[in-house]
């Protein structure tokens, strides 16, 4: 999918606002004419990856099944900040759960030469990502896959993991609750997440800033249960959370 510079920063933008945006402040924050401005919001909507309302445009909602190519495009500098640093932090040797979504796929991205790996993974992005360094041993999970994920879940994909004791497990999650929760937006996710948690000896969590507040209806664990939080900025609300809950914060610059 080709996108314009401006086209990525305009996704990156509504990301962090978490809201509508209009042609007018969009036109000013990108010092271009409106009509230029409703040129890259028509071809981002065409795309599927913003919805066009009243004046502006807003992401989409989790309902409207937005795709996993066009997911892995939103903040994605962030998520291969974060990626970096992970992969920095990873001991050589080790074994690790690598989970769903877009962020952990940058992660096995940065994976790709790290000495010695074992990776458990039901991110079938990651397992063929890594598959391609036949030095490190993959293993996928079956069962049921989702087309817009490009996953697999399910309780044969749950049961799975439970196969396993490792060292580090690092997973996303949909949303983190101005609580500490760990959310997700289906039992099946907050299931997996959860046999991260109780498999691995510590875990890691991968989550750019607008995670935080981002809701999400299945509670999958408690921020006290990560050992260390990568985020992509400094956050005020963040750090609070992460000192509350003895949680390790790690701010992936460099961007």
């Amino acid at each position: 999918m080709s996108l314009s510079s401006r086209q990525k920063e305009i996704l990156t933008y509504l990301e962090r606002s978490n809201g509508v945006l209009s042609s007018a402040i969009l036109s000013h924050q990108f010092s271009v004419s409106v009509q230029t401005i409703r040129k890259d919001m028509n071809d981002l909507s065409d795309k599927g990856m913003v919805r066009r309302v009243h004046g502006g445009i807003c992401l989409p909602s989790a309902n409207d099944n937005l795709s996993f190519s066009n997911r892995d495009m939103l903040n994605l500098s962030a998520k291969q900040c974060i990626a970096k640093q992970v992969a920095k932090a990873l001991p050589e040797g080790t074994s690790i759960f690598l989970g769903i979504g877009t962020t952990p796929k940058n992660v096995a991205h940065a994976l790709l030469d790290h000495p010695g790996l074992t990776v458990v993974t039901n991110n079938i992005n990651a397992a063929l990502i890594l598959s391609r360094n036949p030095n490190l041993s993959v293993h996928l999970a079956g069962g049921a896959v989702r087309s817009s994920d490009e996953d697999t879940v399910g309780e044969s994909t749950t049961q799975f993991y439970r196969q396993f004791n490792i060292k580090i497990g690092i997973f996303g999650v949909g949303g983190l609750g101005e609580h500490g929760q760990l959310l997700d937006f289906t039992p099946d996710e907050a299931n997996l997440n959860r046999a991260i948690i109780q498999q691995s000896q510590q875990c890691w969590l991968v989550a750019d800033t607008t995670k935080l507040g981002r809701y999400a209806p299945v509670v999958s664990g408690q921020l006290s249960e990560i050992k260390r939080l990568f985020v992509d900025e400094p956050n005020s609300a963040i750090n609070q959370l992460c000192q509350v809950h003895d949680t390790e914060l790690v701010i992936c610059r460099g961007r």
